[in-house]
This record gives structure tokens, sequence and C-alpha cells, in this order.
């Protein structure tokens, strides 16, 4: 399409600069695809004068994830890619988990809201798709793989605690259990698997560098030798930087002037822990363990591990270890425990301890916590309540269980995957 200048009468005189617009122009329009609109602003008159709306409302969409097997053919990523298109379906992000029998696709899809889930999944069988699984995504799947897996192998290296929360976002919905190499009593549990791991469909077997093992299950959906790997990656580089916590610490004064120094705590820190359990009453140390007093030792070991959770300790301005707050992954809940030395009860300092807990799990993504104690542990529900989250109440023969729902933290804006390239396969 050429576009013609309108003639100007002869007695005005054309500016050299309107020559040169013209030629320009002109020229700009040769490069234009055959039968193509001259430009934007030309379409906009055209539509406008067929009597067709300027602007029509954006379809609503919603977000998926998708899952499917096809073979590993020249062609079949093309066909299923064409299938989704047929249902203006938009392809954000693509990964591929290579198969001996063929190939996992894992889609993260834009998709009209009127294509409900069966539509995408019977798309993708006509385009020979089988075992396809299907679920809502939401803006935080926006971030593209490469990005994830860095910055869940960063928060690793800066803390041994985060291995299991790192699996856990790694792979969505699944349930780690860090298992422990001996029972509490000391007798060997003889459960540690082998150094190169084992991969059983829905569970991952992997040994845990701390002793033990870390058993990662999805019943909902098999994994892939891909994501083994992946997480064999991770577990490698826990081992490599072996024990490592964050030991920056806050001196905070508490409101009758004497300061404590709140920080982080592992097994490093047992042996303070025994000497604060001699000086605790055995009420205390009752209310926490909820068994024989003379056992309580035997758990420290265990809960100081930053493989079963994080662990804030509180000292003196002398050295001497007064409290101690563990925040504990139990699968897929997350438990909050307290103990105050007696002489330190009623000072703030296991309220303090608790929130500082409650922000720890709020920023792992944990949506709540629960705590177990005794209907008489009224210091402990006092720092529940003290909270100001929802809270729900459970007693069964004299055992309080409070959980707590947590806000959410959050998010930084998502990091949008670069638009898929044509593929052949």
């Amino acid at each position: 399409m050429t576009f013609r200048a309108t003639p100007e009468p002869p007695h005005r005189h054309r500016p050299r600069w309107r020559h040169d617009l013209v030629a320009w122009w002109s020229r700009r329009q040769g490069h234009a695809p055959p039968g193509g609109s001259p430009s934007p602003v030309a379409d906009a008159h055209t539509a406008h004068a067929a009597g067709a709306p300027e602007t029509t409302a954006p379809e609503a969409t919603t977000l998926w994830r998708m899952r499917t097997t096809v073979r590993d053919e020249p062609g079949t990523l093309a066909t299923l890619c064409a299938a989704l298109a047929g249902h203006r379906v938009d392809i954000l992000a693509l990964q591929t988990h290579p198969l001996t029998d063929g190939t996992v696709d894992e889609f993260l899809l834009r998709a009209p809201e009127s294509l409900p889930s069966d539509g995408l999944t019977d798309a993708v069988a006509a385009a020979g798709g089988r075992d396809t699984w299907v679920e809502r995504a939401d803006t935080h799947d926006l971030v593209d793989a490469p990005t994830r897996a860095l910055t869940l192998a960063t928060r690793t290296a800066l803390d041994a605690a985060e291995l299991p929360l790192a699996l856990r976002q790694l792979f969505g919905r699944c349930t780690i259990h860090s298992v422990p190499a001996k029972s509490l009593g000391g007798r060997s549990l003889d459960n540690t698997p082998p150094a190169e791991g084992v991969l059983e469909e829905t569970v991952m077997r992997l040994r845990d560098p701390s002793g033990g093992a870390i058993i990662i299950e999805r019943p909902y959906l098999p994994f892939t030798p891909t994501e083994f790997a992946r997480a064999r990656a991770l577990v490698e580089l826990d081992a490599r930087l072996g024990p490592r916590i964050p030991h920056d610490g806050d001196v905070l004064t508490l409101p009758e002037g004497n300061a404590i120094t709140v920080r982080r705590a592992d097994t490093g820190d047992l042996a303070a822990a025994r000497e604060m359990h001699a000086r605790c009453s055995s009420t205390t140390l009752g209310l926490r363990y909820h068994g024989p007093v003379g056992d309580a030792d035997r758990y420290l070991a265990h809960l100081l591990s930053p493989r079963f959770g994080r662990t804030l300790a509180a000292y003196t301005a002398s050295g001497r270890l007064v409290a101690l707050g563990h925040l504990l992954w139990d699968g897929d809940e997350t438990e909050v425990a307290l103990i105050v030395e007696d002489e330190w009860q009623r000072r703030g300092v296991g309220g303090e301890l608790l929130r500082r807990l409650v922000a720890m799990a709020a920023e792992a993504g944990c949506e709540s916590v629960y705590a177990v104690t005794q209907s008489a542990n009224t210091g402990m529900v006092a720092a529940m309540r003290a909270l100001e989250l929802p809270l729900d109440y459970q007693i069964e023969q004299g055992t309080l269980v409070i959980s707590a729902r947590l806000d959410p933290v959050p998010v930084p804006e998502p990091v949008l995957p670069l638009p898929v390239p044509p593929h052949s396969r």
C-alpha cells in the first residue's frame, strides 16, 4: 500500500522538510508486509470508519500449572502448542523432563477464564498428551525456574535450617520428613539411604549430610529424574558447606532494664541448654516436655539441630542462657515451643522469642503455627494471645493445642519469564 500526499495548490510553496517527510514515509511503507496496514493509526481510522468499537475489554484469564507426557519425537511439542493456541491459551513458561519412554512437559499457562481444567486436559489429550495433571497457579509461579533454583540455593547456603523449606518450595505441595540416624535413646534406626539416594515414583529418599535421611513425598504427582537431580544438588550443596546458621544477635532491653541478647542457636549451645535445664524447676520442665523430667536433656540435641527447625536463644549480658524458643518443621505443619528459666519468667522474654518465631514461620511461607501445652500454663496462653492473631483452641485430656493463623508476608514483584520460543519437537 502506497501513501499518497494530497496535492497542494500550485500557488502554495511546500517547505523542504515536508518533501523529506513524504520521502521517508514512502520508503518506510515499502518494507511493510503485503496487505499490511500502514500504521496503527491508519488501522484505527479504518476500524472507526467501519463502525467497529475503538477498544475491546480484555478477557478474564486464569493461571494454570500443567504437566503432560508426550512422545519424544519431532513435532510432538509443536502439535501440543498448536492445540493450546486453538483454545487461546498463552504459554508463559515451559520446562522439559526427559524420560526413557517420552518427555514430561511442564507448562505455566494463561488461559481464558471460560476454559475449565477438563477443557485443557481434553485439548492436550487430543494432541497426544497423556498422564496430564493440572492445578491452579498464582503470580508467585511467574518466577522462572533458574531464578527460583538460584534463590533457594542461596538461602540454603546461608542457613542449614533452610534445606527442608527449600525442597518444599522447589517441588510445590509435598511433605518433607527429616529422620534422624538414631532414636532419642541412642539406638541406631538403620534408615540411612545410599549416597546416591533413592527415587521411588512419588517418594525421594536422600542421605542427610547431618545424619539420617530426608524423605520427600508427593503422592499426587510422581517425581521425574530431573527433579531428583535437583534435590540431590541442593543436598550436596548443604553437605559441602557443613554446619552453619546466622549468628547475628539483637540486644534487647527488657521493661525492668535488664539487657538480653537474642540470637539463633544450634547444637553448639547444647552445654548451655543442659545447664539451663539444671536450673529449671520440675514444674517448668514438665510444662515444656509433657513427660518425665529426667528425659528432658535427651530432646535437646534433636531440638537444637537446624535440620528439624530453628531455635532462638536468649542470653544475659554475662553469657548465661535463660530461654529457648523452637520453631519445628512437623511435616506440613509448624510447631512453636518455649522454655524460660524460672527466675526469668514473667519478664517478657518468652513473648519476645515467640513473636520472632512466628515472624520466621510467616517468612518461610507457613500458613499457621501451633503450640502444645497444658491449660495450667497461663504464661504460654498469654504469649499466644499477645500475638493478636486468629487463634483456635483444642483441649483433650488436659492437653491444650493453640493454633494461630498467620498473616501472609508481602512477596516481591514476580520476575516474568521470557516468551517461549518456537520448538520443533
